[in-house]
């Protein structure tokens, strides 16, 4: 009797589990990621190179985290994934935008100011390898959202990340300054860890700033 209460259970003790995780802001934001990394091995060529969840230590004693950094001798791109639904309103120099979906409202960071704050962090750990007139913002939005106010043209949906990123055909950056650059940032970003990830989540806790909320 026993054993044909217990297994139903445990059954679904782990479906509502995977439930769980999937409806979760941390696998939302993680798939994001996932299909901007899929997309660049798919869309871009050898002389592209991806960084994937770069984790940066900032005075003091902070850190910033970087979604993706794109390497490639046309420049270096900084890029924050958002995995949103719904309608996107938003302006270049509003502080906070804002998701709708059906009646609700949110209202989440700038994208353009946040990955703002990283490009700053990266200009730093590059400063003396890298002008920063060579490294681009680039804000890509999954396909299940839909703006609905004028976007900067360096906030994009889909796979228009990436005729954005090709659109820059000037080689700027030699190969052995690009290797250095790896190897810096390499250098510099911290363990991916769920250590690392966690003490980051409690880094923006204490600063009274917004951790990753993907709706």
């Amino acid at each position: 009797m026993f054993s044909q209460l217990f297994w139903p259970m445990i059954l679904f003790m782990v479906l509502f589990a995977l439930i769980t995780f999937f409806k979760s802001s941390l696998f939302k934001g993680k798939f994001g990621e996932w299909v901007v990394s899929k997309q660049a091995s798919v869309f871009l060529g050898e002389q592209y190179v991806m960084l994937n969840n770069c984790t940066l230590p900032t005075e003091p004693e902070g850190t910033t985290q970087i979604d993706h950094i794109l390497l490639s001798p046309y420049g270096i791109f900084v890029i924050e994934t958002k995995n949103y639904k719904g309608w996107i309103f938003g302006g270049e120099r509003q502080k906070n935008w804002t998701q709708k979906i059906y009646k609700r409202s949110y209202k989440f960071q700038n994208p353009l100011h946040q990955n703002y704050k990283h490009m700053k962090v990266l200009e730093d750990v590059l400063s003396d390898i890298l002008e920063p007139q060579y490294m681009h913002s680039v804000i890509m939005f999954l396909p299940e959202s839909e703006f609905k106010t004028a976007m900067p043209e360096n906030v994009l949906q889909g796979k228009a990340w990436v005729d954005y990123v090709k659109s820059f055909q000037e080689e700027v950056i030699p190969a052995m300054k690009l290797k250095r650059i790896q190897l810096r940032i390499e250098k510099e970003v911290l363990e991916k860890s769920w250590k690392t990830d966690r003490a980051h989540v409690q880094y923006l806790k204490q600063k009274n700033m917004p951790t990753q909320n993907e709706l």
